[in-house]
């Protein structure tokens, strides 16, 4: 598995992949009932309150570095259409709604 800077896919959120891309393996695989559910330690083990809210919002502040934030121009476009596809639907739903009223008043006048 190929990692990119900032990637969720640390020790620290679990993931059972080691640094090498294999998965972790203990002596005890296949022995017993319990087999790979031994108490984990060092960096594996459970982690504090504020160090997993720290965790938290470490992958969120690299999640949103991934991410691809739209220019000025293409914010205002956006905008535009949205605001143009809102007004349209509208004009549809009264025209439907006048529509409406008055073939009840005609129906039942």
């Amino acid at each position: 598995m190929t990692e990119t800077t900032g990637s969720t896919a640390t020790p620290e959120s679990g993931n059972p992949e080691g640094a090498d891309g294999a998965a972790e393996t203990t002596s005890t695989e296949g022995s017993g009932k319990r087999g790979n559910r031994e108490k984990k330690s060092g960096k594996r083990a459970k982690k504090g309150l504020f160090a997993r809210i720290g965790l938290f919002y470490r992958q969120i502040i690299a999640e949103l570095r991934k991410v691809v934030w739209p220019t000025r121009g293409e914010l205002t476009s956006y905008t535009a259409v949205v605001v143009t596809f809102v007004v349209v639907v509208m004009a549809f739903v009264a025209g439907l709604d006048y529509g409406f009223s008055k073939l009840s008043l005609w129906v039942f006048g």
